[in-house]
């Protein structure tokens, strides 16, 4: 009887948050200059294989319980004012995510950060 490797699958796990910034690096007249607000939508996406026990790749609590604290230092916050992101794109905003949360999800593959419906960074690029 010959075993089957574990099925490798990708999950993600959306969050929201509200928060102020302004983008100091562009010119004076750029809209973006000024202080404003996103909502904002992060999606972590893990990959890895499925346990065998549990069915998970990772359980959706345990990813929810590692962003807790970045979530927390976000929402309703003017960016700007956190640590490493002085000029908060959402491109930033996706590496920043990133380097806090790779160490917690060692599976973490994505983070997709949405400024708008319509507009989005993900990293890494795929």
């Amino acid at each position: 009887m010959t075993s089957q490797p574990a099925p490798r699958v990708r999950i993600t796990q959306g969050f929201t948050f509200e928060a102020a910034h302004f983008l100091p690096r562009v010119p004076e007249t750029h809209r973006c200059r000024r202080m404003h607000g996103h909502s904002y939508r992060v999606e972590l996406t893990l990959e890895g294989p499925v346990d065998e026990q549990t069915g998970f790749v990772v359980d959706f609590f345990d990813v929810e319980s590692a962003f807790a604290p970045l979530l927390a230092q976000l929402d309703h916050h003017c960016l700007n004012d956190i640590a490493g992101l002085e000029n908060p794109t959402a491109e930033l905003i996706a590496v920043w995510i990133w380097e806090r949360t790779r160490p917690l999800l060692p599976l973490l593959a994505g983070v997709r950060v949405y400024e708008t419906a319509l507009s989005f960074a993900d990293y890494p690029a795929a």
